[in-house]
C-alpha cells in the first residue's frame, strides 16, 4: 500500500475551487463616469520584480559617517547607537505568523532595501518552495524579544533619528545628516527637492475615495483600510477613517513608496492576489512625502474598485452588526474574503473556521494537514465576473456577511450540514442552485438563504433607498417571511435571536420566534401562512 505523501497546496487548491463553486449564492442574478486619473488608473498586481540591492542610509555605519562629514569636530562625541533592528522572519504556520502580527510588527513580503523595478502586490523568495510562506520583513527595537522557535536573522542595526529621545536636545540638524547619508550610500535621487539649502519635511496625509454613482453625487471615504508608507527602514502607516482621510505620524523628506493595505481596522482581510497572502495590498506606487489621494470608480482599474467596494460593503456591514438598534453578532474575527474575478458565484463556506474540514471525512483524509489547509483557504469567497456596479457588488456581500453571523451564532455542525446539502443537491439537482427543497440539511439551507436574502434586502433598501425588495424572492424559501416581520416591527436583531443552533427548518423557525415573541404571535402566523408553500 503506497503511503500518504505531503501533497502540493497549489494543487489541493485548484482542486477545491470547484467545490467553492458548488456551495455558492446566486446573489445577482435577480438585482437590480471615466475613471479618476493618477494611481488609481493603473495599478499593477503581479508579483514585485527587485533589482540590485541599495545601501541602506539609516544603517548605524551611515549615520556616524554621514555625522562626521557634517560634524567633524564633533562626530566622536556624538553616541549614536541602534534605535532599530532590521529583521526578517521565516514563519512555517499560520499560527507563527499570527504571534508575529499579534506582536505589533508590519510584516512586509519583500526586502526594504532592494530597488524595485516592478511594483505590484506580493513578493515570493524564489529560494522558497511556493507553498510555503515568504520570509516576512519588519522593523523592530533592539530590546524586541525574538518570539521562540521563529527562525529570524538581524540584517542590519539602524538609526532613526525620530527613535532617539536624545535627538530632542542638542544642536544637531538630525534632518540633514539624514540628507547627508542618503548622499553618501548613492541615494541622492530619492530626497525631494531643497529650497534654499534644505527640503521641506512633511507628515503624509490625504484622502481615499471611490465613486458609488447610485448613492449620492459626492464620492465616499474608502473606510478603515491601511495606507503604508516607507524609504527604506522608517515606516509610517495609519488607518483611513469613514470618510477615508488618513495621516502619518512620522516626518519625511524623500520620495516614499505607498500601498494600501486591504487588512480593516473592523477585524476581516480581503484577498486574493497570492494564496499565501493574508490580505491583498494595491501599490498605490513612488510619491513625495506630502502624501497619496485617489478617487477610485468602476472605470478605474478592475482588482483596486473591486477591494474598495467590498471593503466599504463589509465596513458597513460591521457597523450595523454594531448599531444600538439592529444589533447582532459580527462574523469571526480575522475572517478573511476572497475576490475571485473569473467566477460568478459567491459562498460563505468558513472553511478557515473548519467547516468541511473538521469533523467530516474530508478532515480525516487530510488528518494533520487539516490546520495547513485552513491556513490557505477563505471564510468569504466572492465572484465578480461580469460586475460592474458599485451596487450590485454591496448587495452580494453583505449577503455573505449575514451568513457569516449566522455561523457565529450556530456554529461548525450545523455548518457542515449546510455546506454538504448545498454542495450534494447542486449535484444531484442537475446543476440547480440551492437544489429543490429537499433531502438532508434542507432545512439548514432555507433558513440560511431566508436570513441572507433577508439581510441584503434590508441593507439594500436602507443605502439606496429603494423600496423593491426582489433578492431571492424567486427560490423555493421565502426570505418574504422576514421582510414582512421587519415591516411590522420585528427587526433584525430580534429575528437574529431566534438563529438558534436547533432551528433548522422554516417551521422550526416559526415556532422559536413564537415562543421568543409572544406578542408578536398574529403577525408572525400570518407572515408564515402567506407564504407557505
Amino acid at each position: 500500500m503506497e503511503s500518504f505523501r505531503p501533497f502540493s497546496m497549489k494543487s489541493f487548491i485548484k482542486l477545491f475551487l470547484p467545490a467553492l463553486a458548488l456551495c455558492s449564492c446566486s446573489w445577482f442574478d435577480d438585482s437590480p463616469e471615466k475613471g479618476a486619473s493618477g494611481p488609481a488608473d493603473s495599478v499593477p498586481h503581479d508579483m514585485i520584480v527587485l533589482g540590485d540591492k541599495l545601501e541602506d542610509p539609516y544603517s548605524v555605519d551611515n549615520v556616524i559617517e554621514a555625522v562626521s562629514v557634517l560634524y567633524p569636530t564633533r562626530a566622536g562625541r556624538i553616541d549614536i547607537r541602534p534605535t532599530d533592528l532590521y529583521v526578517r522572519f521565516l514563519p512555517r504556520t499560520e499560527d507563527e505568523y499570527n504571534r508575529l502580527e499579534s506582536l505589533g510588527l508590519l510584516l512586509i513580503d519583500h526586502p526594504i532595501d532592494y530597488e524595485v523595478v516592478r511594483e505590484g502586490d506580493y513578493y515570493h523568495d524564489p529560494s522558497l518552495d511556493e507553498d510555503s510562506i515568504t520570509w516576512q520583513y519588519a522593523v523592530v527595537k533592539p530590546d524586541f524579544e525574538f518570539p521562540e522557535g521563529i527562525r529570524h536573522e538581524v540584517l542590519d542595526q539602524c538609526y532613526i533619528s525620530d527613535h532617539d529621545p536624545a535627538t530632542r536636545a542638542g544642536d544637531i540638524d538630525w534632518a540633514a545628516v539624514e540628507r547627508e547619508a542618503f548622499r553618501l550610500t548613492g541615494n541622492a535621487g530619492l530626497l525631494q527637492p531643497e529650497v534654499r539649502g534644505a527640503s521641506e519635511p512633511a507628515k503624509p496625509s490625504g484622502r481615499l475615495c471611490i465613486v458609488d454613482e447610485r448613492h449620492g453625487d459626492e464620492p465616499e471615504g474608502i473606510a478603515g483600510v491601511r495606507v503604508s508608507c516607507n524609504t527604506f527602514v522608517k515606516f509610517a502607516h495609519a488607518y483611513t477613517d469613514p470618510q477615508g482621510y488618513y495621516s502619518m505620524d512620522k516626518e519625511f523628506a524623500t520620495e516614499l513608496r505607498y500601498r494600501i493595505v486591504f487588512q480593516n481596522e473592523k477585524g476581516f482581510g480581503i484577498g486574493l492576489n497570492k494564496i499565501l497572502v493574508p490580505a491583498s495590498s494595491s501599490t498605490m506606487g513612488k510619491a513625495g512625502p506630502e502624501g497619496v489621494s485617489i478617487t477610485v470608480d468602476r472605470n478605474s482599474d478592475r482588482r483596486l474598485f473591486t477591494r474598495s467596494v467590498v471593503n466599504n460593503a463589509a465596513y458597513d456591514y460591521y457597523e450595523s452588526c454594531a448599531s444600538r438598534d439592529h444589533r447582532i453578532l459580527p462574523p469571526p474575527a480575522n475572517t478573511r474574503i476572497w475576490i475571485f474575478q473569473a467566477l460568478e458565484a459567491c459562498s460563505t463556506p468558513m472553511f478557515q473556521q473548519g467547516v468541511f474540514i473538521d469533523d467530516t471525512a474530508v478532515g480525516q483524509f487530510l488528518g494533520e494537514y487539516s490546520k495547513y489547509v485552513k491556513m490557505f483557504l477563505p471564510d468569504i469567497t466572492l465572484g465578480v465576473k461580469g460586475v460592474d456596479e458599485y451596487s450590485t457588488l454591496y448587495a452580494g456581500t453583505v449577503h455573505e456577511l449575514a451568513h457569516a453571523s449566522h455561523f457565529s451564532q450556530v456554529g461548525k455542525e450545523y455548518w457542515n450540514r449546510y455546506v454538504e446539502y448545498v454542495l450534494t443537491s447542486f449535484v444531484e439537482s442537475g446543476g440547480r442552485m440551492y437544489g429543490v427543497g429537499s433531502g438532508t440539511g434542507a432545512g439548514h439551507c432555507e433558513v440560511g438563504e431566508m436570513w441572507g436574502y433577508y439581510v441584503q434586502n434590508r441593507l439594500y433598501k436602507e443605502r439606496y433607498g429603494e423600496d423593491k425588495t426582489t433578492f431571492g424572492t424567486s427560490y423555493w424559501f421565502h426570505p418574504h417571511v422576514l421582510l414582512y416581520l421587519d415591516e411590522r416591527g420585528l427587526d433584525r436583531s430580534g429575528i437574529f435571536k431566534a438563529l438558534q443552533p436547533e432551528v433548522t427548518s422554516k417551521n422550526a423557525l416559526q415556532e422559536k420566534l413564537g415562543s421568543l415573541y409572544p406578542e408578536y404571535g398574529v403577525i408572525i402566523n400570518q407572515a408564515f401562512d402567506r407564504y407557505d408553500d
